[in-house]
């Protein structure tokens, strides 16, 4: 496909698409292969014009040539889209708006006034019901100012005031409802792009890793222990243990068996599986993530819920503000005005969009945070524990398991899987049969004393003088050891400097658990100035320390990326798991992280830091602004119509002014 350059800049370039016309769905996949590309950092498709607006860091020679290559077929095997479209509710909202606004003006221009006010009180009847009703439900909120104010206007005879505020107040539903479903829309597509991998199950029996949108209805895939269920189907073979939490709410494993109807994000806790795909990758995907995200505002952060009860809280204050303007001064018109200001729009509106567009950016700097709760309680964290974890194999994905892998490759070992099923053994390591013998690797404890393993006598010299600083796995076949190899962990550049900022953001601990030997634990952290650190320890020591911290009175952030972490990641304030950990490890984690650079965490502390300012900012400007124009519809200054314009155009400013970036 062709493109033709328009204008380009360091770091971003204009485009046009050389076609005729160009579909949504056209557009959406372009926007989503070009966002997949090295180096990229924003795309925007303009359907309408065949346009293209791109954002990069990396080289434009490449980006350019990469473009030359692209084709819609092709980049339908290799990226997902996601339904429904973001650009469709964009057109739907916009030609929503544009026909509100054309009937409202045109209705003023061509029609009579006897037949204008028979339209707004026909057009006031859903209002004034919606107001009746929620009042016999013994509740006094919004909808009842808003019917009261319309129901007032209309029996003084001022139609055209009755008219412009209902235009106003369905004008600020139809743009907040936009707002909200936009920020949904973004926030669960920027948790969408990336590129997962299945074990696709092919007619031979062998097993092939292949991306996620290659898979389709009917093909089979292998699940492993750890890790997610990403797609809907019946399970073939293998008996599991499942955790349904983010399904169901219920986190105690459930048993599934062969025949068993098995849902997308449920995690393979014990055992392994053949799946029988019943939908392929698409919305059951999208609609999970958007679900959990919808859910995620019920995880309210303290000061949202004290905002959102003060908001109901001052509704009958409003109420009574306006009869009493009546009584002091007989005049109806200021009693409306201030019927037309409350407290809870901008309040229930801007809270939440705060967290959801803090949530969007923090998912473009590689971090998923699902609810504003964890935001609130990373700022006000005191303590931060790391984990340096200690399961192998590269079936459960473990920086450890990698190293090993990529070892074997580059000294040109065979790497062919000669083994039987594999069975992991949480925090100890894992065993499977090589032939006839039995095959296990992992930790000292695990092989030597749970397996039982001896070593030759001709070997145990070479045992002897392994080097103590580095963390070893030990192979066995058979009941003898194999193999011994020696782990260096090389620290993060970044390591050191990360403690140091966490200390300057405030918090006050910074610990290490591991399951290392203690040489190894106390030179990491006399290198990194930990303030404590555990060595040895098991996933139950993990929990047990977090909870002697708990009932200390501190607020604890974990940060793990094993599936032994799991019990720690839920039990701590906050649970925060890297991105190429364990799939368990990233579904009982509060927050996700890159595994890239742990500048994330500082970055994530200031987010939220800044997140929470926002709010008590976004808090006293309501209270104070709001507050304002009651006190001048109250003394005649702002006319009804004046004032609902006021308070739904700072509402709309003010949600505009909650989705801009806070770093």
């Amino acid at each position: 496909m062709r493109f033709q350059i328009l204008h380009e800049s360091r770091g971003r370039v204009r485009l046009r698409a050389m076609q005729r016309t160009m579909s949504m769905r056209d557009a959406d996949l372009l926007e989503a292969w070009i966002l997949a590309l090295p180096g990229v950092d924003q795309v925007t498709v303009h359907e309408r014009i065949c346009g293209v607006t791109i954002l990069f860091t990396g080289e434009q020679d490449m980006l350019y040539s990469a473009l030359s290559r692209f084709s819609y077929e092709e980049a339908g095997e290799e990226v997902h889209v996601l339904s429904p479209h973001s650009r469709e509710i964009n057109r739907a909202y916009k030609e929503k708006l544009v026909f509100q606004v054309l009937r409202h003006y045109g209705k003023k221009l061509f029609l009579p006034a006897p037949v204008r006010a028979v339209i707004n009180t026909v057009s006031a009847l859903p209002r004034l019901w919606l107001a009746a009703k929620t009042l016999l439900r013994g509740k006094l909120t919004v909808e009842v100012l808003d019917g009261v104010a319309i129901g007032a206007s209309l029996l003084t005879g001022d139609f055209s005031t009755a008219g412009s505020v209902r235009f106003l107040l369905s004008l600020g539903e139809t743009l907040d409802d936009w707002t909200r479903k936009k920020s949904v829309d973004d926030l669960a597509r920027s948790m969408s792009l990336q590129v997962d991998k299945v074990w696709q199950l092919t007619d031979d029996g062998t097993q092939v890793l292949v991306p996620l949108s290659q898979i389709q209805t009917g093909d089979r895939i292998v699940v492993h222990t750890g890790h997610v269920l990403p797609l809907d189907g019946i399970l073939e073979q293998g008996d599991v243990m499942l955790n349904q939490a983010s399904l169901t709410g219920e986190s105690v494993p459930v048993a599934k068996h062969p025949g068993a109807a098995v849902y997308a994000g449920s995690v393979v806790e014990e055992g392994s599986c053949v799946l029988h795909v019943t939908h392929a990758a698409g919305e059951n995907r999208y609609d999970r993530i958007v679900r959990m995200i919808e859910e995620s505002e019920r995880l309210k952060s303290g000061t949202e819920d004290r905002a959102y009860r003060l908001a109901d809280k001052l509704v009958p204050w409003c109420l009574g503000g306006s009869a009493l303007t009546w009584l002091l001064t007989g005049n109806t018109t200021r009693a409306v005005s201030v019927l037309m200001v409350d407290f809870s729009c901008a309040l229930k509106l801007s809270m939440p969009l705060s967290v959801l567009s803090a949530m969007r950016e923090a998912g473009r700097h590689k971090i998923t945070v699902k609810g504003g709760k964890y935001m609130e309680l990373l700022s006000k964290a005191d303590t931060v524990i790391f984990d340096k974890a200690a399961c192998l194999e590269e079936h459960f994905p473990h920086s450890v398991a990698n190293a090993v892998v990529r070892a074997a490759r580059e000294r040109g070992l065979d790497h062919r899987e000669m083994h039987s099923e594999v069975e992991y053994v949480v925090a100890h390591g894992i065993a499977s049969r090589i032939g006839n013998e039995r095959a296990v690797i992992g930790s000292r404890h695990f092989v030597f004393e749970d397996e039982g393993v001896s070593i030759l006598p001709e070997d145990q010299p070479r045992f002897d003088a392994l080097e103590p600083d580095c963390s070893w796995l030990y192979l066995a076949i058979g009941g003898r050891l194999s193999a011994a190899i020696g782990i260096h962990d090389p620290l993060r550049p970044e390591a050191k400097e990360i403690v140091s900022l966490l200390h300057e953001a405030g918090i006050q601990k910074v610990v290490m658990l591991t399951g290392d030997n203690r040489g190894t634990a106390a030179a990491i952290a006399e290198k990194l100035n930990i303030d404590a650190w555990r060595a040895e320890v098991l996933p139950e020591d993990k929990a047990a320390f977090i909870r002697a911290e708990l009932e200390a009175g501190r607020k604890v952030v974990m940060i793990g990326d094993g599936i032994n972490d799991a019990p720690a990641l839920s039990l701590a304030d906050v649970g925060v798991a890297i991105g190429s950990g364990a799939s368990i490890a990233r579904e009982v984690a509060d927050i996700t992280i890159a595994a890239e650079d742990l500048r994330e965490l500082v970055l994530l502390r200031t987010l939220s830091q800044k997140l929470m300012g926002r709010i008590d900012r976004n808090y006293r400007f309501v209270m104070g602004f709001n507050g304002a124009l009651i006190v001048l519809g109250a003394v005649g200054v702002l006319g009804p119509a004046t004032s609902a314009l006021l308070h739904d155009g700072s509402t709309l400013l003010l949600s505009m002014d909650c989705m801009t970036p806070l770093i």
